[in-house]
Order: structure tokens, then sequence, then C-alpha cells
């Protein structure tokens, strides 16, 4: 009877040793994410993983899952209009990555890409648009000051990987 629970409970231990493994082998990409693989090895892998359960190698390979959902960034900036006076300008950006370009981002910015990005182009973009403009010119030509933000930071953000769904002027005070 000993050698009996013995060998079950080398079975058992065999199979939770199994069940550990394969635990560590697959990992999940939910809906609305992709994933970059990280390899020890050779680095991060070109090829972007999309939704469902994958394999990989336990302790070689490792996921990065991205958000590739639209995510809302809201950026305060202070700047000078074009007759001195200081604007508050508060900007709202609807972003998300391009799903192509994570390796590149990964690779180049971090997880925290837009923690990187877009405050800087965002403050760039809206020094050089508003000096364009007197403090009055503002208030009343909101939109065409609001499409050239827009544009530039469209066009800005597209070099670093990076879609912008929507761009709001949303809070606008004069000093």
């Amino acid at each position: 009877m000993a050698k009996v629970f013995d060998i079950v409970g080398k079975v058992g231990l065999g199979i939770a040793a199994l069940g550990a493994i394969a635990n560590q082998a697959l990992y999940t990409v939910h809906g609305g994410q992709r994933a970059v693989i990280f390899d020890r090895f050779s680095g991060v892998h070109e090829e972007v993983v999309g939704e469902g359960t994958h394999f990989l190698l336990p302790w070689i390979q490792r996921p990065i899952i991205f958000d590739i959902r639209s995510r809302p960034f809201n950026v305060p900036v202070i700047t000078g209009s074009k007759d001195l006076q200081n604007v508050h300008i508060t900007l709202r950006i609807l972003f998300r990555p391009t799903p192509e370009l994570l390796p590149k981002i990964y690779m180049n910015l971090g997880v925290d890409y837009e923690e990187r990005v877009l405050p800087s182009i965002t403050n760039e973009v809206l020094k050089a648009v508003v000096a364009q403009f007197d403090a009055s010119d503002l208030i009343t030509q909101r939109e065409v000051a609001s499409q050239r933000v827009n544009d530039s930071l469209t066009e800005r953000a597209s070099s670093f990987g990076l879609v912008l769904d929507d761009i709001a002027l949303t809070h606008l005070t004069f000093g």
C-alpha cells in the first residue's frame, strides 16, 4: 500500500510540475490589446501578436502587452500669444499606437511612450500655433487655431507611431 501512495505522490508531483511549466508558457492577449515578444537572446521580435492565447518559452521570452484602443491624454500648456499675453490652454488628445509599429515604439520609447512623446510635441505645436494669433483672435478664430493644432500635431505624432483620433482645446484663458 505504501508503494501505491509513493507512486501516486510521484505522479502527482510530476503533473503539478508540468502544470506549472505549462502555466508559465502561456499568455493571453485580450481584445483591444497587442503584444510584442522580448527574447533574452534575440531581443524584441518584429512580429506583433494579436488577440488570443499564445505560447512562449518560459524564462527566455516575455510578452509586453500594449493597449491599442483610443485613450485620452490632457496636456496643460502656458504659452504666449502674438500680442505677448500669457495663454493657458488645456488640450485633450485621444490617441492610440499604430499596431504594426509597436516593436519600434517599444524599442525607442518604452511602454510609457505617451508620457515621453505627447507633452513635448504638444508644447512645441501649441507654442508655434498660438504665437501666430492675438489673444482676441484666439477666441474669435478658435476653430482655425484648433485645426492648425490638429494638423501639425497629427503630423508630428505620426512620426512616433501614434494615431491621434481627436484633438480638442478644452480650456482657454488669458493671463
